[in-house]
């Protein structure tokens, strides 16, 4: 059922992408995969608009959502009910950030298998990497693509935690050391083509975090 829903779909689409090289007259595995990511992450945006929407109008609410804590500190049912009238009162579901993070898991476990049974082409290397389909401990003797996965994602969490809140907790702080280092070393066993997705994308989300945090008003009208 996954094969038929999630991983056939994407095996065709990176096929299509790696014709559309072809028909360039570049016939690359390693740009097929960049124009799927990218692909992948237009058709994501409104999610991620969402979620950023919903970020920040978290970010909005802590004041009264600590005040609140602190009150019924001694009393969670009356707590609870409270903070579930405050987030109705505001239009906010405190689980919409997570949404489009679960969406795209699929995403990246199909990519992975897209990936390592892409084998078969012509070009499957990239740049300095001979073939996208091996791991990258084998075919990345820099540990470039590794490196830059732990690198991106510890900047696309520090953009995501600065900007939702400002004054990190202790398990914000220990989770943007210890998910980036995760990222980085499950990627040395990975597939090298998955670690070229995983930085392409979380480039891209980098981009789109910075653009929508620039103003509010552009959260807020790409949101409507």
């Amino acid at each position: 059922m996954f094969d038929t829903i999630v991983v056939f779909p994407l095996q065709s689409l990176l096929t299509f992408f790696y014709n559309v090289t072809v028909t360039l007259g570049i016939p690359n595995y390693g740009t097929a995969i960049i124009l799927l990511t990218i692909a992948i992450k237009l058709v994501l945006y409104p999610l991620t608009v969402k979620q950023i929407s919903s970020m920040k109008a978290m970010q909005e609410l802590q004041p009264k959502i600590k005040e609140l804590q602190e009150k019924y500190k001694s009393n969670p049912e009356k707590m609870n009910k409270e903070l579930a009238a405050i987030y109705k009162q505001s239009g906010v579901n405190p689980l919409a950030g997570c949404l489009p993070m679960i969406i795209q898991m699929p995403f990246l476990i199909g990519i992975f298998y897209a990936i390592r049974d892409f084998h078969y082409v012509d070009y499957p290397g990239f740049l300095w990497m001979s073939n996208l389909a091996q791991n990258s401990s084998v075919v990345d003797p820099y540990y470039i693509v590794p490196i830059l996965s732990a690198a991106t994602t510890y900047l696309q969490q520090k953009q995501t935690m600065a900007s939702s809140d400002p004054k990190m907790n202790q398990q914000n702080q220990i989770m943007l050391i210890f998910m980036p280092l995760f990222i980085g070393y499950i990627t040395l066993t990975f597939p090298a083509g998955l670690g070229v997705y995983w930085v392409v994308s979380n480039l891209i989300q980098i981009v789109q975090q910075w653009w929508m945090y620039r103003k509010p008003a552009v959260i807020q009208g790409e949101a409507q």
